[in-house]
């Protein structure tokens, strides 16, 4: 098992990946935020769904999924319609305008990475992909079992 100092300078690693993430949120285009891209990936990954659900993908609250669904359906990214199943609600799936921005962002992060780790060897890369796939599997697992603040 890994020592103390070991988990300390892996959360020192995992907080400077912030600056990472940040740096790729500069290659999104001017109208597109981080949250709205997540928003949009969901869709396309998981088809179409209801509010309360993407949510649950998102992890976060209901009222801050309704504005983030809100300001990408008002930019055409997502179409809402009534539920057939159940008028009271909506479903929510990505748009075609959606998807190209998708694509455009997918290609600039692309480009981004491919640049900044130009030097990196294949091999290099496959496991730091397999460890980050990794990691986050394990927190998954764990993510039931983490102590309530």
């Amino acid at each position: 098992m890994a020592e103390r100092k070991q988990y300390e300078e892996l959360a020192r690693q995992l907080g400077a990946i912030a600056a990472v993430r940040r740096d790729l949120g500069r290659t999104l285009p001017p109208e597109a935020s981080p949250a709205s891209v997540l928003v949009l990936a969901l869709l396309h990954e998981y088809g179409e769904m209801r509010m309360g659900k993407l949510a649950e993908l998102l992890a976060i609250d209901m009222s801050v999924t309704s504005r983030h669904v809100a300001y990408a359906a008002d930019r055409g990214w997502i179409d809402r319609h009534p539920d057939p199943l159940d008028k009271r609600s909506r479903l929510l799936r990505i748009s075609p305008r959606g998807d190209e921005l998708l694509e455009l962002v997918g290609t600039r992060y692309t480009e981004a990475l491919a640049t900044c780790l130009r030097d990196w060897s294949d091999e290099d890369l496959g496991s730091l992909i397999g460890l980050l796939a990794r990691l986050r599997e394990s927190f998954g697992d764990c993510r039931a079992r983490a102590p309530q603040a």
